[in-house]
């Protein structure tokens, strides 16, 4: 009985094992191969040379990708009064108070992203073990604890990513659709490694950029010259 479906394995044959692509080729490579009949997401997973147990390496943060994600977002704003009605009018899915966290507490979770007001943390907190586990609980180092309610939340709609290491340092982000076609992934996998170059901590040592993979939903990896992408990123 086959592991991969038919099309998975004529994709991996193209695949040559063991090479490090560029940037263009991989791309190219993953968008010559489809193996769904819907548009894939694709998605990047960024090996760091950290130590995930010393808290001063952990790299956590946000970033907008220039093109988006091409994903549908739901935000949910807690807030109350003016800014209520401001997370509403920039664009917010649902925004309220003590409402919606009592709706949540009932079991409703149809959003994707939270955004709250300061004032608003005490409320939220009663949920966070609702929300923690799911990661939609909002934090103030990713921005999305704040007053200025309108610009998070059009950041938020526009393609804002929040991403995390995990405990084997390894970073996974959504990148792009596979509608996007190649330039506009280039350029956001481009500025999303420049980002994480930017966020390497102080106490790192070795390499950093261990190794860069790309793959669609439905489709094998292809891993990518780091050294390139650096370039890449300077020139």
């Amino acid at each position: 009985m086959p592991k991969h479906g038919k099309q998975y394995r004529k994709a991996a044959e193209g695949i040559e094992r063991g090479v490090l692509y560029s940037l263009e080729d991989a791309v190219n490579l993953l968008l010559a191969n489809n193996c769904a009949k819907f548009d894939e997401s694709i998605d990047v997973a960024v090996r760091l040379g950290i130590d995930p147990r010393h808290a001063d390496q952990m790299v956590r943060a946000s970033v907008i990708l220039p093109n988006g994600t091409g994903k549908d977002v739901r935000v949910l704003v807690f807030a109350k009064g003016e800014k209520e009605a401001e997370a509403l009018a920039a664009g917010a899915d649902y925004a309220g108070s003590e409402e919606l966290v009592k709706k949540i507490k009932e079991g409703w979770l149809e959003f994707d992203k939270t955004i709250a007001t300061p004032d608003m943390m005490g409320e939220v907190g009663k949920i966070g073990r609702v929300l923690g586990p799911r990661n939609l609980m909002p934090n103030a180092k990713l921005g999305s604890v704040t007053f200025d309610i309108e610009r998070v939340v059009q950041e938020t709609k526009k393609g804002k990513v929040d991403f995390k290491s995990d405990k084997a340092g390894i970073i996974h982000a959504l990148i792009g659709k596979r509608s996007f076609g190649p330039e506009k992934l280039v350029a956001n996998i481009a500025h999303f490694v420049d980002k994480l170059i930017q966020l390497k901590p102080s106490t790192s040592k070795g390499v950093y950029l261990r190794s860069i993979s790309l793959s669609s939903t439905m489709g094998p990896s292809v891993k990518i010259d780091t050294m390139q992408i650096r370039a890449l990123i300077k020139a």
